[in-house]
């Protein structure tokens, strides 16, 4: 067996269906797991019918115990994870066999979106192509992995444990993942042309709570813990150079009504922003026109205000608690 397809699933029967049609085929050396993660809908039938094999766990414990259970019986030597709601291009899994086939020195490859997602919606378009646009935008020696489109050897996967269930049960595990494994000296490639329809359906509400506790609270702990943060994805120097700017624009407007000369320099700090980010406004210029390109635009200046003020946050509670812990307060 070549390479075993491993698919966890919560409650999402009706992408699920399509994910798997994506994947039936993928040729008679592969396998398709999935795993239920205790869902309350139709996902195992589904997934059973369309003859994959299923297992469920007792309760639902999160993306990182359902990959986990999928690659302990799983037969593959290379491990495939897909998202229950992302829908493969065609030749994906022909794709990643031949990366690793050309590359023996290749411990793991991942992908990204498409430009072309399916919900519509601002919010849900938005975010979709941001994370088309971060991933095609960066190093193809990666420094990270990505779960929801991403292999990796079975031998490799076995020898750092899988996916850490017990600090990282739900948010950022591959994250984690793809930095142990640049740690242990392994090398992952991201390869751009390796993509995805994406299904979810994003609300603002939605959109912040995942970005906010599940990207940036635990992403600002780890980076801090292992003391670096890689210029690439969402970390490259540009991105945070925006934050601070962002920030400045905003100080600025607050204190304009005291000295009318910030609102020029608020000003400025906001085109220095639209300058450095001109790439991915200019890609929803072109995908929605000017008036989904204005909503987009300002829905990008709040993810770097929310993301900037979540990292202040996390950097403080946790210099604060190393502080504590020298004075034995914890």
């Amino acid at each position: 067996m070549r390479v075993s397809i491993i698919v966890p699933v919560y409650n999402s029967a009706v992408e699920l269906r399509e994910c798997l049609s994506a994947l039936t085929s993928a040729g008679p050396d592969s396998e398709i797991i999935v795993v239920d993660d205790a869902s309350t809908d139709e996902s195992a039938a589904v997934a059973a019918a369309m003859g994959a094999t299923v297992h469920r766990l007792p309760r639902n414990s999160g993306p990182s115990a359902a990959r986990n259970q999928g690659a302990r019986h799983a037969r593959g030597d290379i491990l495939f994870f897909v998202d229950a709601d992302l829908v493969v291009m065609p030749g994906a899994v022909a794709r990643v066999l031949a990366l690793f086939d050309a590359d023996p020195g290749l411990s793991a490859v991942f992908g990204s979106y498409d430009s072309r997602p399916r919900v519509k919606g601002i919010v849900s378009e938005y975010r979709n192509l941001l994370h088309h646009y971060v991933h095609q935008k960066g190093n193809a020696e990666a420094s990270t992995f990505w779960g929801a489109c991403g292999a990796i050897r079975r031998r490799v996967f076995d020898e750092l444990g899988g996916f850490d269930e017990k600090h990282f049960p739900r948010c950022i595990e591959d994250i984690e993942l793809g930095y142990r494994l640049r740690r242990a000296g392994h090398r992952i490639r991201l390869d751009k042309g390796l993509q995805g329809t994406h299904l979810k359906r994003w609300t603002l509400p939605s959109l912040i709570r995942t970005d906010v506790r599940c990207r940036a609270c635990p992403w600002t702990k780890l980076i801090l813990e292992r003391g670096t943060a890689p210029d690439d994805l969402n970390l490259k120097i540009g991105q945070r150079a925006s934050v601070l700017l962002v920030a400045l624009g905003l100080l600025g407007l607050v204190l304009a009504p005291f000295r009318i000369e910030l609102l020029a320099a608020s000003a400025a700090f906001f085109l220095i922003v639209i300058f450095v980010n001109r790439d991915l406004y200019g890609l929803f210029l072109r995908y929605g026109g000017i008036r989904f390109a204005a909503a987009a635009v300002a829905l990008h200046l709040l993810y770097y205000l929310y993301g900037g003020l979540t990292y202040l946050y996390v950097w403080c509670q946790f210099h604060l608690n190393r502080l504590a812990v020298r004075a034995g307060l914890l």
